[in-house]
């Protein structure tokens, strides 16, 4: 009985080993496709117009500062509409972004 129990256990501890190297490994290659992606982006951008890619990126960032404004200002009692929702959305997103290639992005081997 005591031989079985081990063995359940020794079964339970191989595949949740197993299930985490594969679950880090599946994170780490869609952070590497997500990097690469936003390289691609960026580069495509920059070719096609250097002016209109920092006029872009301006603008991100003015809408990704007023999510962040809207986001952590203190709440009232009414609830966000329209654009206010979408800006605190896309900070949200994309704080979220930036948090997953800050753990998963420097153990790819793409940089």
């Amino acid at each position: 009985m005591r031989l079985r129990r081990a063995a359940k256990g020794v079964g339970r501890f191989l595949v949740e080993a197993c299930g985490e190297v594969v679950g880090e490994a599946v994170l780490s290659v869609l952070a590497c496709v997500l990097l690469g992606g936003l390289a691609l982006i960026a580069y495509l951008s920059w070719s096609f117009s250097p002016r209109f890619t920092i006029a872009g990126a301006g603008l991100l960032s003015l809408v990704l500062a007023h999510g962040a404004w809207q986001a952590f200002r203190d709440p009232t009692k009414r609830h966000r509409r329209g654009f206010a929702a979408l800006t605190a959305a896309a900070f949200t997103v994309t704080a979220a972004t930036a948090l997953f290639l800050l753990l998963y992005g420097p153990g790819c081997g793409c940089l």
